[in-house]
């Protein structure tokens, strides 16, 4: 694990809910979603930015010394207790040391615990002697995790509680904070100001903010551990009354604690007892037979009553195309087929009009249906599913009633176009509306429409057809037209691969040859390849060697029309390069299947592919979103991380990947 104070690494903590903890190595908050407390209020969505961050410092005989640092307007960082750190790892969870001026050493580590809106940090003097005292002062701000917070006259710094507890209520309507500890409290309200996230400004986006901070928490660390436990108070807990004339307790002893249960330990709430009882339990919980296996952990989130798969953190919810392409790596490749039977359930009653939604808003508003794809990537994960477990009665009736609900709808005809055509493809596509995982739009801008038939849908398609035709002859004669008409239009003669859309915006005989990386779908990635022998291997080398990239294959290939080599800028400059040259770590999985089937599979094919497509990728864990795989990279060397340090389906095609070539 890195050991250098660096911006660019970063770390996150998920709490099963859909809200998190995160930064970086560094501490400099770099991005708008850093925070200490990020809380779902209506799970895995309704995130709110509760705890940003804090200061610290230890005062001893030598002097005071920050263990903290911040960014602020136009480009200064303060305090220094960056250059104090030595060391960090993020196992079992994000751990620091920092050495003093006077040669003490301060240890200090934070974890989420699972199932819980809360976060356990503490501190403890591992060398050093003498008078040691840490002060911390907690920033504040209550907001949409999205958004950004001002300085303003409504904040509301008054703590109630006393002794160990406080509990901060920011705005009406806003969860409240809970903070046990065991320190001395001093009520010092004051605002501080201009803190600035250069992340937010590479993108063009708004970046400075202002936070509140209510007073200074202050422990004996020679006295012992430090422990700061913070939870998100559900709206019945987040208002606890006052005694009369102004702060301190509850107005009486039948007052009920502000605190949830999780966070009580006997008669009196004991912030030792409390934190070293979640620590026992999440050490014990953390055990995973691999860096990806434990990676997988961070996605998989409560639903109402059931799960789903956070796409990717900071910034993603859960949405149905990469639910069902993560699932097969998170849940199934990682045996966690409880969860991928939940999640597959929770969302085979969503079906409507043989589509699946493809994102769930944020604030409740109707659900999205723009994909052809999401719902054909269920019916892949169902078949799996069904597959790994073959005795499971109980799901495997509701999950086939869902896929022969999508390949009905899907052939008569539903939304967007989406139909079965006569010659047995699936035809997709109306203007101004972005079906394929190549999604991107900026205003009524589609970056690559890809109407008509799309490759990949088709091999997705093909797949979905036969998985149903396992339990129903009803789809086997559209499954044969369909495997024949494929072979016969997407052949490419002149450059030996597939095309990437025929029958382009639904005209017939046309076809779009742009080099993309969907064509792999067709030889690997899926249970059936609609190709094999001289054709399905052309077509591995020509994605080896104009698209691939130690961190997954580009989505164009470097001499076509509109290759962008880098992602960045902008809103605008961002979208339009993300799919015209940029790199996806999840395509990877697909790719090396695709290059073993044309191989044969063997043993020394394994072995090769191991060193030269998996080891790349496992570096990368130590490269970006520490122990995960990034979302994107640029398409031209070095190929530098892009987009969500975190992301689902890059950790989930990882892991496929790596139970395939173990």
């Amino acid at each position: 694990m890195p050991a250098r104070a660096d911006e660019t690494l970063e770390w996150l903590e998920a709490d099963g809910l859909g809200g998190f903890a995160s930064g970086t190595v560094a501490g400099v908050r770099t991005r708008r979603y850093h925070a200490l407390l990020l809380a779902a209020t209506t799970p895995p969505t309704g995130r709110m930015m509760l705890v940003n961050g804090f200061d610290a410092w230890v005062q001893t005989a030598a002097g005071q010394f920050a263990l903290s640092a911040q960014r602020y307007t136009p480009n200064t960082i303060y305090p220094d207790g960056a250059s104090r750190m030595v060391d960090f790892s993020a196992d079992p969870w994000p751990r620091w040391r920092f050495r003093l001026d006077d040669g003490s050493e301060i240890e200090h580590e934070l974890f989420v615990p699972h199932g819980h809106a809360a976060v356990v940090l503490a501190w403890r003097r591992v060398s050093g002697s003498g008078a040691a005292t840490l002060r911390l002062r907690p920033f504040l701000s209550g907001r949409d995790y999205h958004g950004l917070h001002h300085e303003n006259p409504a904040f509301d710094f008054t703590p109630r509680g006393d002794g160990a507890l406080r509990v901060w209520t920011p705005y009406p309507g806003v969860p409240a904070i809970a903070s046990l500890a065991n320190a001395v409290y001093s009520h010092e309200p004051s605002w501080y100001r201009h803190f600035l996230y250069s992340e937010e400004q590479a993108r063009g986006l708004d970046a400075v903010e202002d936070l509140a901070s209510p007073g200074v928490l202050s422990w004996d660390l020679a006295a012992g551990e430090a422990v700061w436990v913070l939870a998100s108070l559900s709206p019945l807990e987040s208002c606890p009354p006052l005694k009369k004339g102004g702060e301190g307790g509850f107005s009486d002893a039948s007052d009920k604690s502000p605190l949830p249960p999780f966070l009580k330990g006997g008669s009196e709430s004991d912030p030792l007892a409390v934190a070293g009882r979640l620590r026992d339990a999440e050490r014990a919980r953390r055990v995973f037979p691999s860096r990806l296996h434990r990676a997988a952990d961070a996605y998989l989130v409560r639903r109402g009553d059931g799960q789903t798969i956070i796409a990717g953190y900071p910034w993603f919810t859960d949405w149905g195309r990469d639910t069902f392409i993560a699932l097969r790596g998170l849940c199934l490749a990682g045996a966690r087929l409880d969860a991928a039977r939940a999640i597959l359930l929770a969302w085979a009653g969503a079906v409507s009009e043989g589509m699946l939604p493809n994102r769930f808003a944020d604030r409740g508003e109707t659900p999205e249906f723009n994909a052809v794809d999401a719902s054909l990537w269920y019916a892949v994960a169902v078949h799996e599913y069904l597959a790994a477990a073959p005795h499971d009665d109980a799901a495997a009736a509701a999950l086939r009633a869902a896929v022969d609900a999508i390949l009905h709808g899907y052939a008569n005809g539903t939304r967007f176009g989406i139909r079965a055509d006569a010659d047995g493809l699936l035809a997709a596509g109306v203007p101004g509306v972005q079906l394929t995982w190549m999604d991107a739009r900026v205003g009524d801008w589609v970056v690559t429409p890809r109407i008509g038939k799309p490759v990949e849908v088709q091999a997705l398609w093909l797949n979905a057809l036969a998985a149903a035709g396992q339990w129903t002859a009803a789809w086997t004669e559209l499954l044969r037209r369909g495997r024949a008409a494929f072979a016969a239009r997407f052949w490419n003669a002149e450059r030996g691969c597939l095309y990437d859309v025929v029958d382009v915006d639904h005209q017939p005989g046309t076809h779009d040859a742009a080099l993309r990386p969907n064509q792999i779908l067709a030889v690997g990635g899926l249970p059936i390849a609609l190709l094999d022998g001289a054709r399905a291997r052309q077509v591995v080398d020509a994605v080896e060697q104009q698209l691939w990239t130690p961190l997954g294959l580009r989505s164009l290939a470097a001499g076509e029309p509109g290759y962008t080599p880098h992602y960045g800028g902008d809103g605008r400059t961002r979208d339009a390069a993300y799919h015209q040259g940029t790199v996806w770590p999840w395509l990877l999985g697909p790719f090396v299947e695709a290059w073993l089937r044309v191989r044969g599979g063997g043993a020394a094919a394994r072995a090769e592919a191991r060193e030269r497509f998996l080891a790349p990728l496992l570096a990368h864990l130590d490269q970006a979103g520490l122990g995960h795989v990034s979302e994107i990279a640029d398409g031209d060397p070095p190929h530098a991380p892009r987009g969500c340090p975190f992301q689902a389906w890059s950790v989930g095609e990882a892991l496929r990947l790596q139970a395939l070539l173990s």
